[in-house]
């Protein structure tokens, strides 16, 4: 039926994604009901279709699963049958696919990181998302000073049923001491050799960058990360300062590699213009990659009330680092202007910013990444969402016919052309299905509000469009809440 993914999609992004979750305990056919909601949410419905098996076994149920929902204390708990039937798929073929790749010449069974972040900021945590399936991490910012933090210190972006459409942060490097930092690598590559440990430094002369990364290569960190990019740090010449002076960046950069011998990737900012400068400063003192994007200097959700900002402290905020899904347009943006750039083409780079699926990672390799890693997914899903990006990713290349990751990468780079050599004499209307449209309307009134005016509803509340009028913008088509409009046919104009 025309509205089946619609109402699925719709329905996953309910459910809470519970810890021990009651939907899975109460599963009178032992199902892991929570992990195949969470399968289908992160856009792995083969995975899901894995997990339930060649025929759906809820058949019949009575649903227990749907009473013991946590969402039915809020409202009304997940349709899980509705969810499950119709998702079968062919699961069944085996995949040959290698995730696996060299970046910066050092092995990584998959691609997916932990960036530099709270979120891999001790043995503890890095070990358990080590164990679930992550292939390595840039670990949380070590130097030589611990910071004097605040409280609280995150603030999120709402839109509409969305709670974290972007997120920010004002917390600095990590707050353990350098002692404790060393002990956490060298422990956790002595548990997880097989890991790839980043250790991200910061500091705050050329001194201490060349201490810095003689250090960690002592601890056994496979390669270093030069923080130039941190939007929120106190104190001149720390962070997104130095990753907008490529004197600086070249100074610091130089100063590591006498420090060490190990890979270096340079972390930039994308608080400028163009980034490829600082880059191509940072490769010629002695970098061998560059990771992108940071975080985006921000200024969030101002209360009306007390006048302050977000994070609150004590009726204070300060300009911090934006990230979530709402930043990846802009991380690709600059991953693109790197591979595009001749002096930078061949330069490894980690791609991150607004990375939650399988299909974000796949989309930010495609424009030339070797590696990508995330932070503020895992903050709000936990280390969990691995499984389904491991799997989803492998399923994703199986379906192209690809044997390996590194297929796709860069493969994008030459669809995305300079304004002036897109196609600028034809236009694609939109297609209009009226069976599932549902006459809502949305498509005329940004039509005529924010469009064109080359759409008008009849009497029947169904959309007839005026090709004298349309433009072929296809504004309807993203509007649409049905997906009921979608590209038609491409004429010369």
């Amino acid at each position: 039926m025309a509205y089946e993914q619609l109402k699925r999609k719709s329905e996953t992004s309910r459910c809470l994604l519970c810890q021990d979750a009651p939907c899975s305990s109460c599963c009178p056919k032992g199902l892991a009901v929570a992990d195949i909601v969470r399968s289908l949410r992160f856009e792995n419905v083969t995975g899901a279709a894995r997990k339930l098996g060649k025929s759906n076994p809820c058949e019949g149920c009575s649903a227990p699963c749907v009473d013991a929902c946590t969402r039915s204390r809020i409202d009304r708990g997940i349709d899980i049958p509705m969810l499950f039937s119709g998702i079968e798929e062919d699961a069944s073929k085996e995949s040959t696919v290698d995730l696996s790749i060299d970046f910066c010449g050092v092995h990584c069974e998959n691609p997916f990181f932990l960036s530099s972040s709270v979120v891999g900021s001790n043995y503890e945590m890095v070990a358990k998302a080590f164990e679930m399936g992550w292939a390595g991490v840039a670990f949380k910012t070590i130097g030589l000073f611990v910071p004097e933090e605040v409280s609280p210190r995150f603030a999120a972006l709402e839109k509409e049923n969305n709670p974290f459409v972007g997120f920010k942060n004002i917390e600095q490097i990590s707050d353990h001491t350098l002692e404790e930092n060393l002990g956490y690598l060298k422990q956790l590559k002595k548990d997880y050799p097989t890991k790839v440990i980043i250790a991200s430094i910061m500091g705050q002369n050329e001194t201490e960058w060349t201490k810095l990364s003689e250090l960690m290569e002592a601890a056994g960190a496979d390669i270093i990360e030069c923080n130039f990019s941190c939007p929120q740090m106190v104190g001149e010449g720390l962070g997104s300062d130095v990753g907008t002076n490529p004197e600086l960046v070249a100074r610091y950069t130089a100063a590591t590699r006498r420090g060490t011998k190990l890979p270096i990737l340079a972390k930039m900012t994308p608080n400028i213009t163009r980034m490829e400068i600082p880059a191509h400063a940072a490769i010629q003192s002695g970098a061998d990659g560059l990771a992108a994007i940071n975080t985006i200097k921000s200024v969030m959700n101002i209360d009306l009330e007390s006048f302050a900002s977000a994070p609150d402290v004590d009726g204070k905020s300060a300009v911090g680092g934006y990230s979530g899904k709402a930043v990846k347009p802009i991380a690709l943006r600059f991953i693109h202007d790197l591979k595009k750039d001749a002096r930078l083409r061949d330069v490894p780079v980690s791609g991150m910013g607004g990375i939650e699926t399988w299909r974000d990672a796949a989309e930010f390799m495609a424009l030339g990444c070797e590696t990508v890693q995330v932070t503020t997914s895992v903050m709000q899903y936990g280390y969990r969402i691995i499984e389904d990006m491991i799997e989803g990713m492998t399923d994703y290349l199986t379906s192209i016919g690809a044997r390996s990751i590194r297929e796709i990468v860069g493969k994008a780079l030459p669809n995305v052309v300079p304004a002036e050599a897109v196609n600028r004499h034809s236009i694609e209307y939109p297609r209009f299905n009226r069976s599932s449209c549902v006459g809502c309307g949305r498509c005329y009134l940004s039509c005529f509000d924010g469009g064109h005016q080359a759409l008008r509803m009849d009497e029947n509340r169904q959309p007839v469009m005026d090709p004298k009028k349309c433009v072929g913008c296809q504004l309807c088509k993203l509007v649409c809440p049905t997906g009921s409009i979608t590209a038609g046919t491409r004429v010369d104009k």
